[in-house]
């Protein structure tokens, strides 16, 4: 990790130098917003242990609309297969995998 110091997390450098940055300050606020949306819509509510994921990644178009979020599990949405050095066995999620080739963006 990049803001690793002596094994530990450094918090204090990472809000300096990542978590202070316009577009990370832009981006809490979308996720914010959208939570807000989803709780007055019924679809989540306050400490049911679910996240809002998008259906299509935000790093590969996709938007914080209510049309490209769904409801789901902690555990689901922010788990990916890992190698045994702690690196991302593939960029392409289950889900995407799960869509042809030819159909994905």
């Amino acid at each position: 990790m990049p803001f690793m110091k002596d094994g530990k997390r450094d918090y204090k450098r990472e809000n300096k130098e990542y978590n202070s940055k316009p577009e990370q300050r832009k981006a809490r606020s979308e996720r914010t917003m959208a939570r807000r949306d989803a709780i007055k819509d019924g679809t989540v509510s306050k400490g049911d242990g679910k996240d809002l994921a998008h259906k299509q990644a935000v790093s590969k178009g996709g938007g914080f609309e209510k049309t490209n979020l769904k409801a789901e599990s902690k555990s689901s949405n922010r788990s990916f297969a890992r190698n045994k050095d702690g690196s991302m066995k593939s960029e392409v999620s289950k889900r995407e995998r799960a869509v042809p080739a030819s159909r994905r963006k």
